[in-house]
């Protein structure tokens, strides 16, 4: 009687077991999921991953970047009438937002080897890729034409000073912030010349320039050629991230793509 027992018993757990990985099977196939892979496949599992984190990292970047050029670097976009300064810094600061976001779901497919997951994420990464191609590639075409047109169309904001609040606003916060005085020279205000002309002696408390016009009590340079630099730099910055960004996100693209096909 005992014998029979053992015997139903091992019976019971082996149909058991093998019903427990038919289950496990189909529940695998049903999410995508593949099973042992060759060393290759694990190395880049591995690589993919590590791709991710540096794509969080990349991503973080690009967003702290673009948004402390958008918060204290953009003061002179009232002046330009262009707005392809502000827009080439907004896709940064989305796209950084985005790649940590994708990063996250990068990894989780490596980890889990879900491939659904896995192609989600290559789809989303390459449509990232070619927008981050083009804006960058109407970034550099625009570039020049933004500065050439940029001094006629300081020029052109004079007279809304005192007139208009956000040009107001904007050709303080240039002057102050560069140490300059109207586009070539504050002969361009005629007799009009604003206060944040004045050389600071400290916060809040300025020089008396506007009879007294001379480089004790006031910025000689125009703002031109500062605002062109300043300019000139934002661009290296947006331009360096966006480059780092790309390529990171172009080993992303091998890897899930590799990963993908080696997944059974």
């Amino acid at each position: 009687m005992k014998d029979i027992l053992n015997i139903g018993t091992k019976t019971c757990s082996r149909h058991v077991k093998s019903k427990t990985k038919r289950s496990d099977a189909h529940w695998r196939a049903a999410m995508a999921m593949g099973g042992a892979m060759d060393a290759c496949g694990r190395c880049m599992k591995i690589s993919l991953v590590v791709i991710n984190m540096l794509t969080f990292v990349g991503g973080a970047i690009a967003l702290a970047v673009g948004l402390w050029v958008w918060v204290s670097r953009s003061f002179p976009s009232t002046l330009m009438s262009n707005n392809m300064f502000i827009a080439s810094v907004a896709v940064v600061v989305v796209m950084g937002a985005a790649m940590m976001i994708l990063s996250l779901l990068g990894c989780c497919g490596a980890a889990k080897e879900v491939k659904c997951m896995l192609l989600t994420y290559y789809i989303l990464v390459f449509i990232m890729f070619v927008v981050m191609l083009v804006g960058g590639i109407l970034l550099f075409v625009f570039r020049e034409k933004v500065l050439t047109t940029l001094e006629r169309e300081m020029h052109a904001s004079i007279p809304y000073y005192g007139v208009r609040h956000e040009y107001t606003r904007a050709w303080d916060e240039t002057q102050t912030n560069l140490q300059c005085c109207g586009v070539k020279s504050y002969k361009d205000w005629n007799d009009n010349v604003p206060e944040s002309c004045c050389r600071e002696i400290y916060p809040g408390k300025r020089q008396d320039c506007k009879y007294s016009q001379n480089p004790t009590t006031m910025y000689m340079d125009g703002c031109i050629s500062k605002t062109v630099e300043l300019l000139r730099e934002d661009a290296v910055f947006v331009g360096a991230v966006a480059i780092i960004v790309a390529l990171i996100m172009v080993l992303a693209l091998i890897f899930s793509c590799g990963l993908f096909v080696k997944i059974e």
